[in-house]
Formats: C-alpha cells, structure tokens, sequence
C-alpha cells in the first residue's frame, strides 16, 4: 500500500466540502500546472460511482480514475473500490482547525510505486494550496 498526507489549515467541514463537490474538484485535483481536469462526477453514497477524468490540457494524454464508494463517515473515512479492483481510503483527521488527510491506496502494476506516490503526493498537496487559499 502507498500512503501520502498532508496537514490542512482550514476547518474539518470546508475541507470535506472542497475534497468532495465536483465543482471544486476540478480546480484542484492535479498534479502539475500541464494537467487538468476537465469533467468529474462525484456521488457521495456508498454504493455509488465517481469519476475524474484527467488529462494533459494539449489533449496528449488522459485516463479516467473511477471507482464505487464502498464506505462514507462523513467529515472522518472515503473507502472506495477503483475499476480495476484496487482498494484505497481517504482519511480526514480533525485537529482542531486543521485537517489532517492521509491517503493510502494499492499501486497499480503498471507504474512505479515511486512514481505513483510522488503523483497522489503532488495531488494532495495541491488540493491543500487550494484549501488554504479558497475565499468565498
């Protein structure tokens, strides 16, 4: 299993809030300026799909990360199920008025785990610029 964190400064409920709804989403769920991600669908019920696609903004490269949420605490657990039957959690730790997220998921076979880390950490800490810098 890789596992990568980050300590938010930002309440337990806009944390949740900004990880959760697609609008926020797809400004944050990148792991460097060439990427984006242009379409997501989030249903926040056990049992129930999501899906990011992610893609270099010059439509060179691309791949859609879906899955089923298998289990959902709000403001504390994501558990899901990738298609490819991989198994990963998100882990929201209140700590006053900061967060701490830990995400922890099986590599693929098809990549390196170093780089598959150094992807979701990127990610991660993109997602707590974004947190740390959402106004209203």
């Amino acid at each position: 299993m890789i596992s990568v964190e980050a300590i938010i400064n930002a309440p337990i409920e806009k944390v949740w809030e900004l990880w959760t709804l697609p609008e926020h989403i797809i400004n944050w769920n990148n792991a460097s300026p060439d990427w984006h991600t242009p379409f997501v669908e989030n249903n926040l019920t056990e049992g129930s799909k999501f899906k990011f696609t992610m893609a270099v903004k010059d439509g060179s490269d691309g791949f859609d990360f879906e899955g089923i949420y298998t289990k959902i605490d709000k403001f504390s657990l994501l558990e899901y199920k990738l298609y490819d039957n991989r198994t990963a959690s998100v882990h929201f730790e209140n700590q006053d008025n900061q967060v701490k997220i830990t995400e922890t998921f099986e590599p693929t076979a098809i990549e390196s785990a170093d780089m598959e880390e150094k992807f979701c950490t990127a990610i991660i800490q993109n997602f707590k610029s974004y947190v740390e810098n959402f106004k209203r």
